[in-house]
């Protein structure tokens, strides 16, 4: 797998380009941009550069192993949709909130070497989200069919592309056409506070699964290799769950408060019928340590009034 420190090493040049760019809105645009970038060249890079580096002859080709071929496309519309919507997204926005201080947009002194460590930090981010599909594509294993475990989690992993673009497609119409209501709660934003954030973290859990089959190892349920590529969906997980400027954490907590000033009997009723991330009905009538457990619907996210959060530190 000697393609792997290649593939590291292009992620880290194409983060490195554009850093230059001298206004806060296009520096944002180029780092959205350059990050989707990134994940289209390494998918192609680790496809064409597996059939090229195999010493086994017997191997398939990349347009003619069909795991190679399904997963780097799935992964392929997966990322060039992030790229496209993130792009658009702060373009609309005229940049990215999260970023305001170290451009300083917010009064202060650009903090330019700052975004660059977290220009060169996306580098790594892409290099561990894709290292499922890098697995597979440097396999030399010869499968011409697809078992039922292939089959199954092809798609799930299709199923959790589509629900992250339909759901960021829906709520950028309904941003488009007012915001009616106060908050989304159309198509499938009625099953999932954020089901955006659910096939984003489902898709990563679905290829890992996915690459099992790709195992060199005569037992793939122990193959290290394969198990390090855990780190793709538990390290979106953590991002999105727990990592503050991003997430679950930044769009709930705190940022609940103006539902609860403009509307907070319809937003309360929402909440209680609706799961915080896996789409479902019937959410109000799970148990509470259900929620706080295997929902993932933490106390963490739960809105606490000023006056709350002061009794409580006192």
């Amino acid at each position: 797998m000697v393609y792997d420190v290649e593939s590291g090493a292009i992620v880290v040049i194409f983060s490195g380009t554009g850093t230059h760019s001298p206004r806060p809105h296009e520096i944002i645009i180029s780092f959205q941009i350059l990050g989707g970038i990134n994940y289209l060249v390494l998918a192609l890079f680790s496809a064409i550069s597996g059939s090229v580096n195999s010493n086994d002859t017997s191997t398939l080709s990349w347009t003619k192993d069909p795991r190679k071929i399904i997963a780097t496309v799935l992964f392929m519309c997966s990322r060039g949709w992030l790229l496209i919507f993130l792009a658009w997204r702060a373009h609309e926005r005229g940049g990215d909130a999260r970023f305001d201080e170290v451009l300083g947009k917010k009064g202060g002194r650009q903090k330019l070497l700052m975004f660059f460590v977290f220009w060169m930090a996306q580098a790594f981010w892409v290099y561990l989200i894709s290292m499922p599909l890098l697995f597979i594509n440097s396999s030399s294993v010869k499968l011409s069919g697809f078992s039922t475990h292939d089959t199954t989690f092809a798609i799930l992993f299709g199923c959790g592309v589509l629900i992250e673009i339909v759901a960021d497609i829906q709520k950028a119409l309904w941003v488009r056409s007012g915001r009616a209501g106060h908050f989304c709660s159309v198509g499938v934003w009625s099953f999932s506070r954020h089901p955006n954030y659910f096939g984003e973290i489902s898709q990563w859990w679905f290829l890992w699964a996915f690459a099992r089959s790709s195992s060199e190892s005569n037992r793939s349920y122990v193959d290290p290799l394969w198990w390090a590529c855990i780190v793709s969906p538990l390290f979106t997980m953590h991002i999105l769950l727990n990592v503050k400027p991003t997430g679950l954490c930044n769009a709930e907590g705190e940022n609940l408060q103006r539902y609860y000033e403009k509307c907070p009997e319809d937003y309360s009723a929402y909440r209680q019928n609706t799961s915080i991330l896996i789409p479902m009905i019937g959410y109000r009538h799970v148990p509470m340590f259900l929620k706080r457990t295997i929902f993932f619907d933490f106390e963490k996210y739960e809105y606490k009034p000023t006056e709350e959060r002061k009794t409580k530190t006192e």
